[in-house]
């Protein structure tokens, strides 16, 4: 929408029972003779809060974007491979000779329907950006017309995976494998790499409500306690699953650890599987709950631009593996012998499940 300085912008909104809608208009002086499209097709496109949030976010915009114009290819196919409207905006912004060809998986129709409404609007020509009519496992030369790939790009951001564990976005390394035939000898991936980080961290008010329900009037509670994925107090062997968090959104909550890399995932390579070990110490005394995960996205080969999702950026949910029992740490070179000084930690990525599999024993 096209707005001029001392424009008048109205915004209306209307509730239901069960919604709220908006719409927004400029109230245009009767004597103004600017043509405006009232043809494009009324739609909504829903996205979560979260993703509304980092989409005006001026940080995470300027280093996309930083990251799209340092690629510096002329004359680009450009394959975004997840459901990033944003990123096939830009694709097709900042070069004009580009072909943008965009899979979004998630999205589909409505995606291509908001992107076609966006390019009209911003004069981009629909012949630069393309959306596959039928969803397809991979492309071949046949979809690409001939043409070896030179970027593929994601953020990565799959539609609905929201509410997912961090690495279950790995779904871009997938697909980036699936691809590997149609990519040229010098194809620019962008992440470039992916960075799993950990945290040990006490969570108590987390901790107390994942706890398992016990034996209540006779009543066996296992099936329920696998369904909601209890986690505290469970019986050994057992180990509770990883959850997928907002860590700030945890009541209280305090870092034990330093912050370290567990494993490190390469994409300018297809997917293999991944094996880690990191030992660290604690840095504060108390009750550790469990380890909390996130991944890093490396943008660019040089390393300097990337992208967290840690605790510390409210915009994205971590992945949580809670202790059965808290256990007692203490700080670099304690002297206690009921306290634990350090803790190692290792992790096993398997792509075939795409599952994380983590130990740890603490020292």
């Amino acid at each position: 929408m096209s707005v001029s300085r001392g424009e008048e912008v109205l915004l209306e909104a209307t509730h239901t029972e069960t919604s709220v809608s908006y719409n927004l208009n400029v109230q245009v002086p009767k004597t103004d003779t600017r043509q405006h499209d009232h043809n494009i097709r009324d739609f909504q496109l829903l996205l979560s809060p979260e993703r509304i949030a980092i989409y005006g976010d001026r940080k995470w915009r300027s280093s996309v974007l930083a990251a799209v114009r340092n690629a510096g290819r002329v004359n680009p196919l450009c394959v975004v491979v997840d459901d990033s409207i944003f990123l096939t905006l830009l694709a097709a912004n900042l070069s004009k000779t580009s072909h943008v060809l965009s899979l979004f998986p998630g999205l589909r129709e409505k995606g291509a329907q908001y992107l076609e409404t966006v390019v009209k609007a911003n004069g981009f020509s629909m012949d630069r950006v393309e959306v596959p009519e039928k969803r397809k496992p991979c492309l071949t030369l046949h979809d690409t017309r001939g043409k070896t790939v030179d970027m593929l790009i994601g953020e990565p951001y799959y539609y609905a995976n929201e509410g997912m564990l961090p690495w279950q976005n790995l779904r871009f390394w997938t697909d980036r494998t699936l691809l590997d035939p149609v990519l040229s000898e010098d194809a620019l991936i962008m992440p470039c790499k992916g960075i799993l980080k950990a945290c040990a961290m006490s969570l108590p008010d987390l901790w107390s409500s994942r706890c398992c329900l016990g034996d209540v009037e006779g009543f066996d509670h296992s099936i329920v306690n696998t369904t909601l994925g209890a986690c505290g107090e469970l019986p050994a062997p057992k180990e509770g699953p990883f959850l997928p968090f907002s860590i700030w959104q945890c009541g209280e909550i305090k870092e034990l650890s330093e912050i370290f890399t567990v494993l490190e995932f390469d994409f300018s390579k297809p997917i293999s599987s991944c094996h880690g070990t990191a030992q660290v110490k604690f840095t504060e005394g108390g009750m550790c709950h469990g380890f909390v995960l996130w991944v890093d996205w490396i943008m660019d080969t040089d390393n300097s631009i990337v992208i967290s999702t840690g605790p510390e950026h409210r915009y994205w949910k971590q992945g949580v593996k809670l202790l059965s029992k808290p256990v007692a740490v203490g700080i670099n070179g304690c002297n206690s012998n009921s306290e634990y000084g350090s803790t190692i930690v290792e992790a096993l990525f398997e792509p075939s499940s795409s599952e994380l599999i983590l130990k740890h024993a603490f020292l």
